[in-house]
């Protein structure tokens, strides 16, 4: 029988094409098995094999984890409290394990080469499987050829070369259907080497798709001279990708669309017609988001960086288009630049500016007692808060033709005063503040001190508030507003 073991581990090693010590494992793994069915029935015994490589030979132990007193036997057939064990065992501490050898193991019989072969089998191939996925991963390639061996609930398992993967229904396009036979072309997404199936999942929805397809088309960007730097895509529609030039000579658009548009005609025709647009990359945020709304013609824009959003201006006749059809360009032209987008027309923009401005100078009418005059004279010398009066250098002030010296250490003196109130109120706020609202995801101190101020002090406070009042009392968006209301109501279904 030892000799016959040795055999089958050279013939499995070469039919499997895995290294003769995976077999071994599996072999030891198998006859572990095997030994706990047919020496220990109806017990969780840990059994541990160990195979002579030269003879065949083989021995079992059986084990148990010597664990902390306090931990308690979770597994009786596979552990020893510390305290029971030390006497006997004085030399092991918690985490190590009793061995006891198995004498007279019972390895006759059918059933026991039964057990110990599907295990084998089972193990092999799961050991095959990974060896595939090992060779796989090597080749490093982020776009594959398959051909599709079935469809799963939807999913296409396609075969590339040895290995299966997985298509979900969800990355594909979605007008595409497939059939056994079909072949397909798509992105290495991700490998999930916890999954018992096909452990290699494709995507042709992804962004990194279209990267990697231009990738293939423009040899430019293998060779370093061009450089995709962001995508974005409504799968099936359209899409567009970000291209900067290392080479000041390159034409970064014209290099990918190829001469008569041959380069970026082979990937939409890749993608299903997908429409693509090659937008110049830009270091400078606001000239990169007028690239990427494109074919729009933008009048004016407005960063605003405390939000990480641009307020870009455009005509009647361009908001449709800078907008698109059900909001498309603007979306994917948000998701390209990482900026969000408000699109709005210059009677929209003056409005808005009118808006600010009336707000700021009743600010400073109340806040510093002065009138409608003064107060607009600060504001068109580009003053918008009474923390700017308190604390700018006061020969900045003194510049403005309309004031005098007194005039402005008195606006000063007002503002200072001012200021040194809304800290100590802002203090007294955070003081009468329930901690665990304070610890809230989200939140922070501005926010909370003007929610205090409008008797919101504690997270049932907060819980018990509409999303439209959050947004109206705090001045924050509708998407922050309900995920703080969410984390306010938390704990009471914790409890």
């Amino acid at each position: 029988m030892n000799r016959e073991m040795l055999e089958m581990v050279e013939v499995l090693a070469q039919e499997k094409n895995v290294p003769r010590e995976i077999v071994f494992g599996v072999l030891e793994v198998a006859l572990g098995s095997a030994v706990k069915k047919a020496n220990f029935p109806g017990q969780d015994a840990d059994i541990e094999v160990q195979v002579d490589r030269a003879t065949g030979d083989y021995q079992a132990w059986r084990r148990w984890l010597v664990v902390a007193d306090e931990e308690g036997l979770q597994e009786p057939d596979r552990q020893e409290m510390f305290s029971d064990i030390h006497e006997d065992y004085p030399e092991l501490q918690v985490g190590d394990y009793i061995r006891v050898e198995v004498q007279n193991i019972n390895s006759s019989g059918r059933r026991f080469a039964q057990d110990a072969k599907q295990v084998i089998l089972q193990r092999l191939r799961d050991a095959e499987r990974e060896q595939m996925l090992v060779e796989f991963l090597a080749r490093d390639e982020k776009i594959v050829n398959g051909q599709v061996k079935r469809m799963d609930k939807g999913d296409a398992i396609v075969e590339i070369g040895k290995v299966e993967a997985r298509l979900p229904r969800s990355e594909m396009l979605p007008k595409e259907s497939y059939r056994p036979g079909d072949r397909v072309r798509a992105f290495v997404a991700r490998i999930d080497r916890t999954s018992k199936g096909q452990q290699i999942f494709l995507s042709r929805t992804s962004a990194e798709f279209i990267k990697a397809l231009f990738a293939m088309q423009v040899p430019e960007i293998e060779e370093g001279l061009l450089e995709i730097k962001s995508a974005a895509r409504d799968p099936g529609s359209r899409a567009k990708i970000a291209v900067q030039a290392k080479d000041a000579r390159l034409d970064p658009v014209g290099t990918c669309i190829g001469v008569r548009g041959t380069r970026v005609n082979a990937v939409t025709n890749e993608l299903g017609g997908e429409r693509v647009d090659i937008v110049v990359w830009d270091d400078e945020p606001a000239q990169f988001v007028v690239s990427a709304l494109e074919p729009a013609k933008v009048s004016g824009v407005v960063m605003l960086e405390d939000t990480h959003t641009m307020e870009v201006i455009v005509d009647e006749d361009n908001l449709a288009i800078a907008i698109g059809r059900a909001g498309q360009n603007v979306r994917l032209a948000s998701e390209l630049t990482g900026w969000k987008i408000d699109i709005m027309t210059n009677e929209e923009a003056n409005q808005k500016r009118d808006e600010e401005t009336a707000k700021i100078r009743g600010e400073f009418m109340d806040k510093l007692d002065v009138d409608a005059a003064v107060a607009d004279i600060l504001i068109e010398n580009g003053i918008s808060s009474i923390e700017e009066v308190a604390y700018v250098p006061e020969a900045e002030l003194l510049e403005i033709e309309a004031f005098d010296e007194d005039t402005v250490k008195l606006l000063r003196e007002r503002a200072r005063t001012k200021c040194l109130m809304q800290d100590l109120e802002r203090e007294e706020n955070l003081r009468q503040a329930e901690p665990e609202m304070l610890e809230l995801e989200g939140m922070d101190n501005d926010l909370v001190n003007v929610l205090v101020s409008h008797d919101v002090k504690t997270r049932d406070d907060l819980a018990e508030l509409a999303v439209d009042e959050l947004v109206e009392m705090a001045g924050i968006d509708a998407e922050r507003a309900s995920k703080l209301i969410l984390a306010a109501r938390a704990h009471w279904f914790n409890n």
